[in-house]
């Protein structure tokens, strides 16, 4: 269960490594718009649709706009191998043009806790998540996750690093 090699397809690092009970995905994107840029186009909740994969049919049930802060909720609808589910996260740790943190808290998921940097470099911005997250019915899960999480989870990143490079260029 080690980790999973970066995408070169992308200009994109994923990696995702063993924690204890749970998992730690971690991924990194150079994106050439300055760090405010990035984390406003992150605060527009509107943009999570364009980010996630078709695969999911991942929609927004929350009424449009969120006033994105600490404390706000949103809740989405998805489908997972034609399974709908419904999942509701909290945002934690708002700190604007930063960093923030969603924080699961009805899903598919145990535990997911996904939180976003957006750092400064000379030209551009590193956008950075680390996601924490435990899969339900665990010890017995960890086949699936190998067949089944893991690889989607990297698919997920892809896609959002690609729609990244079209909308942030």
């Amino acid at each position: 269960m080690g980790e999973q090699p970066a995408s070169p397809r992308c200009g994109l690092s994923v990696t995702i490594s063993r924690r204890g009970a749970g998992y730690l995905l971690h991924s990194r994107q150079w994106v050439s718009a300055a760090p405010e840029e990035c984390f406003e186009f992150f605060a527009d909740a509107r943009n999570l649709e364009t980010l996630t994969p078709a695969f999911l049919r991942f929609r927004i049930v929350s009424p449009l706009p969120i006033e994105m802060r600490s404390g706000a909720r949103i809740e989405y609808r998805l489908s997972l191998g034609g399974i709908p589910l419904r999942w509701l996260t909290r945002i934690e740790d708002w700190q604007p043009g930063r960093t923030f943190t969603d924080v699961q808290l009805r899903g598919p998921y145990a535990e997911w806790i996904h939180v976003h940097r957006f750092e400064p470099g000379d030209t551009g911005t590193w956008i950075t998540d680390e996601v924490r997250y435990r899969l339900p019915f665990a010890p017995v899960s960890s086949f699936a996750h190998e067949l089944f999480v893991k690889p989607r989870l990297v698919a997920i990143f892809e896609h959002r690093s690609r729609a990244m490079r079209f909308l942030l260029p």
